[in-house]
């Protein structure tokens, strides 16, 4: 039985995903230190509203208000016995404004990494790790999620853990990382190795890719180093809206939609699937980003210096191989 991610994928070539959740439920009155995922529940009018603005606006894909509903994140809010309930509630709103739209409109369920460390840096080891997840897509399943969709990831260990997670369920897997430090991910993962990383798998993910980092910039030349070698997945681009400014305890991004149809541009060109938009987006730049890819032809594959003229400077230094990658220790930071 064919995914229906993988039905849409073949019949469009290149699909839209939504841009950022907790940037704009900030705009409705998310305070910072709180959990968006409690609003599944106590203010469901308003996640069900940022969903339907991003359809409205083209969205071939939601990712639903659930990127720290693991328990390992949700016991900071004394949540941590609502996993299921508040992962069923995201999805039943993604759900409902999927299946009233007026077109065919996937609902990925978003997985965020758990904030812990593995062993010997921490205390989280694949066991625990495996089982915080499927506590988290089996709230999914039932609420309706079409695939899970692991995002911002790190490590290799959580990567596995939610694939693994995901087999257990019985859901397909999308996952992206967050390729945020000289090029790689805090714990040293390079983009050239997603690619291996999920042919590697049993059952292989239905698409790889990457999301958040520092720069629109930043996360093509990610994308030009995961396209570079040979893998069956489908490629997911979805950047931040530009660059993170912070002004006292506002973050705001410098992208506008001009600049992120140019993205959508150069994205396609450089053989991602998947465009999406993440922090920042709004469903203001995500019109334009449809309007991008619904008139773009093709062109050869980009460069970065044709990249960076375009979008603008990298914030990091592009290095394809893993033998720089500082080892970072991944802090438990929530994506905007």
């Amino acid at each position: 039985m064919t995914n229906p991610l993988s039905e849409l994928l073949n019949e469009k070539g290149i699909l839209l995903a939504d841009g950022a959740t907790g940037t704009n439920l900030f705009d409705m009155g998310l305070t910072s230190g709180d959990a968006p995922e409690l609003w599944n529940v106590d203010c469901p009018e308003k996640i069900e509203a940022l969903h339907q603005s991003f359809v409205d606006a083209g969205a071939d894909i939601i990712l639903t208000n659930t990127f720290g509903c693991s328990r390992n994140r949700m016991k900071l809010h004394n949540a941590e016995d609502r996993i299921f309930e508040l992962n069923k509630a995201g999805c039943e709103i993604a759900r409902k404004v999927a299946d009233n739209a007026d077109h065919k409109v996937i609902v990925a369920g978003s997985v965020g990494p758990t904030g812990d460390l593995f062993v010997p840096m921490g205390d989280l080891t694949m066991e625990t790790c495996v089982e915080s997840f499927v506590e988290q897509m089996e709230g999914m399943k039932a609420g309706g999620a079409d695939v899970a969709w692991a995002e911002t990831m790190s490590s290799e260990e959580e990567i596995a853990a939610a694939q693994k997670a995901a087999e257990i369920v019985g859901l397909e897997l999308v996952f992206t990382a967050s390729f945020d430090t000289a090029g790689k991910t805090m714990m040293g993962l390079p983009p050239v190795e997603m690619g291996k990383l999920a042919m590697e798998m049993s059952p292989r993910p239905i698409a790889i890719g990457a999301n958040c980092g520092v720069g629109a910039s930043d996360l093509l030349s990610s994308i030009l180093d995961m396209t570079s070698t040979p893998h069956e997945c489908a490629v997911v681009a979805k950047a931040n809206c530009g660059i993170p400014q912070v002004k006292g305890d506002n973050v705001t991004y410098t992208g506008t939609p001009e600049l992120m149809a140019d993205y959508v541009k150069l994205a396609v060109d450089a053989g991602a699937n998947i465009i999406g938009g993440c922090c920042g987006t709004s469903p203001e730049h995500l019109a334009a980003m449809r309007i991008a890819i619904d008139e773009h032809q093709q062109r050869e594959r980009p460069d970065l210096d044709q990249i960076t003229a375009t979008i603008g400077p990298m914030v990091n230094s592009p290095s394809v191989s893993a033998e720089d990658a500082p080892k970072r220790e991944r802090r438990g930071t929530r994506k905007r």
